[in-house]
C-alpha cells in the first residue's frame, strides 16, 4: 500500500514506487518530487524494519553517499556568504591540513574529487575510527595524496565527509551539525535532515535491511568482504581493462581490519557525524533542498544561494573516467551527473548513494527528485532504482510541457494505490 499524494500528471511515479517495493519481504521507500517550486509527489510505502512497522510520513532513512550532496550545499552556502572562495587553499582555513604535500589543494580541487585523498584505509586504523570525528580529521591532516592534486580524480567515498565537513567547521567556527541546522534545516523548514542522528529522533529511523538476513542487523563490512570472492576478483580484473588502477576501489572502501560488530543500525553509528555517508533524511527534505537549487537558489521566498553561485557549483569540473568508480562521473563541485535510462539531463546534478537512495535537481526543467530506501546494496552509487525513477519523472515533465504547459493545484490522494 502506498500513502501520500501525487499530482495526476505524475501518476506514473506512484507506479514506479509500487513496482520497487519488496513484495515478499520487509522494506520500504519514499519518493518526493518538486516541479517549478511546487511539491507534486510525496509518497511512501512498505515497512521500516523486519518486524513490519509501516513506513510513515516522517520516517528517516540513512542515505549513504546521498549525504554528500547536502554537505556540499552547506559549503556552497558559506562561499555564497563570502566566507571563502572556491580557489582558496583548504589550508588557509585549516593550517594543519597543509602537511605532506597538501598545502596548495584548493576548495575546488577537494569538491571535485581531485585531491587524491580517497584512500581511507591508509588513514584510519579500524572501521570504528569512522565514528571518532576528531580522529578522522587528524587522519585527513596527516594524509598524503595518492597522486598530484588536479592531475586525476577519484571518488572520495568516506573521506569527502571529513575533508569537506572539517573545512565547513574551520571556515564557520561552528560545529557541523549546528551549521546544518542554521543554514539549511531552519531556513527551508526541512522536516527531517540529520547528519549525526539525535537520540530524540531514533524512533523515526528506518532500519537498513540486509539481503538474506531476517533481522535488523545490517553489517556493511560483511558485504564489503565480498571483495574476497572469486567472482568479485574477476570483476576487478575486468575493470583493469578500463583503468590501470583497479585497486583504488579497495583502498577507498575495503577495510582489511573490519569487524562484524560494526552494525550500521546501531545507535553509535547513527549518532556519529560522517558527512559523506551517515545522513538520515526524509525524501521530502532532500527534494525540497534540491528544489531550491533547481530554482537557482531560492524557494518560497527563502534564498539560500544566489543564481551566480548555483551556476558556479553546477559546472562540470572533469569528464574522464573516475579512478575509483571507473566511469565518467562528470563531477561538479560536490555533485555528479544524473543517471537515467533514456532521459539524459544535460544540466542536472545531484548525488546518489549506496543502497539505492538519491536526490537531484535539473534547473533547466525547474525539477527536483529524491528517494530514500532501506533495502538493497548495489554499487557505491546505488542501483537501477534511481535511474528508473529519474526517467519516469522526466517523462512526466516532458508530457506536461507538450500537452499541458501549466500545472494546476489539484492533488491526487494516493492512499491504497
Amino acid at each position: 500500500m502506498i500513502n501520500g499524494y501525487v499530482h495526476p500528471d505524475f501518476a506514473d511515479v506512484a507506479k514506479v514506487l509500487q513496482r520497487q517495493l519488496p513484495k515478499k519481504t520487509a522494506g520500504g521507500a519514499a519518493i518526493c518530487v518538486y516541479h517549478k517550486g511546487k511539491k507534486v509527489v510525496d509518497i511512501w510505502g512498505g515497512t521500516k524494519n523486519w518486524a513490519g512497522a509501516p513506513w510513515q510520513a516522517d520516517t528517516l532513512a540513512v542515505s549513504f553517499s546521498t549525504t554528500k550532496g547536502v554537505t556540499s550545499t552547506l559549503l556552497h552556502i558559506l562561499v555564497n556568504k563570502g566566507l571563502a572562495d572556491y580557489d582558496d587553499p583548504v589550508s588557509k582555513y585549516w593550517p594543519e591540513f597543509a602537511q605532506n604535500g597538501k598545502k596548495d589543494i584548493t576548495i575546488r580541487t577537494a569538491m571535485s574529487h581531485q585531491a587524491g585523498l580517497y584512500a581511507v584505509t591508509e588513514q584510519l586504523e579500524t572501521s570504528s575510527d569512522m565514528l571518532n570525528w576528531d580522529q578522522a580529521l587528524k587522519g585527513m591532516e596527516q594524509a598524503t595524496p595518492t597522486h598530484q592534486p588536479d592531475s586525476a580524480h577519484g571518488y572520495h567515498g568516506f573521506n569527502y565527509g571529513y575533508l569537506i565537513g572539517g573545512l565547513i567547521e574551520k571556515i564557520s567556527g561552528k560545529k557541523f551539525q549546528q551549521i546544518l541546522k542554521e543554514e539549511l534545516v531552519d531556513p527551508l523548514k526541512l522536516d527531517g535532515a540529520f547528519i549525526g542522528l539525535p537520540e530524540t529522533e531514533l524512533h523515526r529511523r528506518a532500519n537498513l535491511i540486509g539481503g538474506g538476513r531476517r533481522s535488523d542487523q545490517f553489517y556493511l563490512e560483511g558485504i564489503m568482504k565480498l571483495i574476497e570472492k572469486p567472482f568479485v576478483k574477476l570483476l576487478l580484473k575486468a575493470f583493469s581493462l578500463f583503468t590501470n588502477k583497479p585497486n583504488n576501489f579497495i583502498r577507498t572502501f575495503i577495510f582489511p581490519f573490519t569487524d562484524d560488530k560494526f552494525c550500521w543500525n546501531s545507535p553509535e553509528l547513527s549518532s556519529a557525524v560522517q558527512p559523506a555517508a551517515n545522513g538520515h533524511f526524509t525524501a521530502r527534505s532532500l527534494a525540497k533542498m534540491y528544489a531550491a537549487l533547481s530554482l537557482r537558489g531560492s524557494l518560497d521566498g527563502v534564498e539560500i544561494l544566489t543564481p551566480e553561485t548555483v551556476h558556479k557549483m553546477s559546472r562540470v569540473q572533469n569528464r574522464k573516467r573516475d579512478d575509483v568508480l571507473f566511469i565518467p562521473m562528470h563531477w561538479r563541485l560536490g555533485y555528479h551527473r544524473v543517471f537515467a535510462f533514456g532521459a539524459p539531463l544535460k544540466n542536472g546534478f545531484g548525488h546518489f548513494g549506496f543502497g539505492g537512495s538519491g536526490a537531484w535537481c535539473d534547473p533547466e526543467r525547474e525539477l527536483s527528485c529524491a528517494m530514500t530506501v532501506n533495502t538493497g546494496v548495489g554499487t557505491p552509487m546505488g542501483d537501477t532504482r534511481m535511474p528508473i525513477l529519474t526517467s519516469a519523472v522526466v517523462k512526466c515533465v516532458n508530457r506536461i510541457e507538450k500537452y499541458a504547459p501549466a500545472l494546476d493545484q489539484e492533488e491526487l490522494v494516493a492512499e491504497n494505490i
